[in-house]
């Protein structure tokens, strides 16, 4: 990995540390696919997200599509889904367009947030 990228990604690492969270509310657990598209792919998009959603204790995965977009599946309480959407949309080095989201059955399975490369 060249120097950069390191400086950046420890950059989006510390930014995503400092978000502060609200108090949530306990909602119902679900499960969405998010589509983001827009400015998100090689401006740490995907690396932020995933760190939002680890420190928000969400299951799921994320990853980049082919067509330029960036893909998440997330599982967890839907306040904590829902504040993480609109954390990402209000990033400055990223575009977001109107993420499209789709609801999914919720899943038994034990998983991890993982970026899928």
């Amino acid at each position: 990995m060249n120097s950069l990228k390191k400086l950046r990604d420890s950059y989006i690492i510390w930014h995503a540390n400092r978000i502060k969270f609200p108090d949530f509310a306990q909602s119902p657990v679900v499960r969405k696919n998010i589509t983001f598209s827009g400015k998100v792919q090689n401006v740490g998009f995907r690396l932020e997200l995933w760190r939002l959603a680890q420190r928000l204790n969400l299951k799921g995965w994320v990853k980049n599509s082919d067509d330029g977009s960036v893909i998440a599946e997330l599982q967890g309480e839907e306040s904590k889904i829902d504040f993480l959407i609109k954390s990402m949309q209000s990033l400055k080095r990223a575009t977001v367009n109107e993420p499209h989201i789709v609801e999914l059955p919720f899943s038994d399975e034990e998983l991890d947030i993982k970026i899928i490369r």
